[in-house]
């Protein structure tokens, strides 16, 4: 099979900066081959690494698996991060040396039909600041990458569920998702009105009969309902500011608590205390009073009522963010099928929905715990790549009780009441 198209994201830049952050939040989990190239590698003889401290470490607790990772450091950091934050096998034997998953990331491989759909992880704060160079005029380099990851007999996998009931083709699939990327290609409208107005067409596409409609009436279909949402929610709309429901709230809490967790392996490896102490933080997220328990270092001690007052908006440059974050996660099919637990399409788009009220959430936090009452675009930066870190990669959210909780949010209609709430 020729080599698949890479539809790569336009609007969005990327180079490493050495900033380390990868290599302390990721357990890297390697192949037989790559931990047999690394063995042959001997750093055993390296003065670098600490006489007695092994590089690699088994998985599992059958005598015969076969699973590996890399070994850590007492702070979690990969047994390979110098005190520069760069790789010690990138520096001495290259890039190609490294294990393809240290290799791929930030980028993330979708299936789009025949084609590659390429989308990025904003947990990498060089992402996030959109440094380096365009994606998309890095293609040789990223089809290198996509060359190891695929499978050599690769087969096309079945289009994403379009909702729970319906099922389109892989080139209908993908006329929808791109009729959804368009609501945030313009900003002629305020973030929070495109946002909503997405969800308000992924609540038609959702409660729709694709039975008959398919090839040039989905187009048509797609369109009609497309404009009847912008004349529904015109630019200059006033948000209204509602508050959730209360259970909406609760459900919302615990959401944000999932996100602005810290899921590395050094907190992992604190075991049963660490478990005692997350349920013990869930409690008090589901109650929303008195004091934030702090889910990493990086938080300060706030009261929930701290967050919820309005903060003034958000910075220009963080809408521009927001923006641009969207685009590349709906180009990269990045909220559905394979690429996010195999939720279909409708489901999916109010998961990634609800992704801005929790940066936001965030956000407000860091800045309350510096005693301010205002958003400046470094906590929005900062809130959003602690919030990706999780997307797709975290598998609690794709748990039952977790794509319970978005479901509930969406059919009391508090997602849109969340973006509205924190928006101000």
């Amino acid at each position: 099979m020729p080599s698949p198209r890479l539809k790569l994201p336009v609007i969005q830049n990327w180079n490493c900066h050495n900033c380390g952050g990868c290599c302390k939040q990721h357990e890297i989990e390697i192949t037989v081959e790559e931990k047999e190239r690394i063995e042959k590698q001997r750093w055993d003889l390296d003065e670098s690494i600490p006489a007695g401290q092994p590089v690699i470490e088994k998985l599992g607790l059958s005598p015969t698996s076969k699973r590996y990772r890399l070994a850590h450091q007492e702070d979690g950091s990969c047994v390979f991060l110098n005190e520069q934050g760069l790789c010690r096998i990138h520096a001495k034997f290259g890039e190609p040396a490294k294990p393809l998953a240290c290799q791929v990331y930030p980028y993330a491989f979708h299936p789009a039909g025949n084609d590659v759909a390429v989308s990025l992880r904003f947990s990498c704060p060089s992402v996030v600041s959109n440094l380096g160079q365009r994606v998309d005029q890095q293609e040789p380099a990223i089809r290198k990458i996509v060359n190891q990851v695929l499978p050599k007999r690769r087969k096309t996998p079945p289009a994403p569920r379009l909702t729970s009931r319906e099922a389109l083709s892989w080139p209908d699939t993908l006329k929808v998702t791109a009729k959804l990327n368009q609501f945030f290609e313009s900003n002629e409208a305020p973030f929070q009105i495109c946002l909503l107005r997405a969800l308000n067409f992924v609540d038609l596409i959702e409660y729709s009969r694709f039975e008959t409609i398919r090839d040039e009436r989905l187009e048509e279909f797609l369109e009609l309902i497309f404009q009847a949402t912008l004349q529904e929610l015109p630019a200059d709309l006033e948000v209204e500011r509602i508050a959730p429901s209360r259970l909406g709230g609760i459900q919302f809490r615990l959401l944000a608590a999932q996100y602005a967790r810290k899921d590395t392996y050094a907190e992992s490896a604190r075991g049963l205390g660490r478990r005692i102490t997350l349920l013990h933080s869930a409690l008090k997220f589901a109650i929303g009073k008195g004091q934030i328990p702090c889910l990493q270092e990086r938080f300060h001690s706030v009261a929930f009522s701290q967050v919820e007052p309005p903060f003034g908006g958000l910075p220009p440059e963080s809408v521009k963010l927001f923006f641009r974050y969207y685009r590349v996660k709906i180009e990269g099919l990045h909220f559905l099928g394979a690429a996010y637990y195999d939720i279909p399409f409708a489901e999916g788009f109010n998961h990634l929905a609800l992704m801005f009220p929790a940066i936001i959430w965030i956000a407000r936090w860091i800045a309350a715990g510096e005693g301010r009452t205002s958003l400046k675009p470094e906590d929005v930066d900062e809130a959003m790549s602690i919030a990706d870190h999780h997307h797709g990669y975290s598998p609690v959210f794709g748990q039952p009780h977790f794509r319970s909780r978005v479901k509930t949010l969406s059919r009391s209609q508090d997602i849109r009441k969340l973006i509205n709430w924190y928006c101000l």
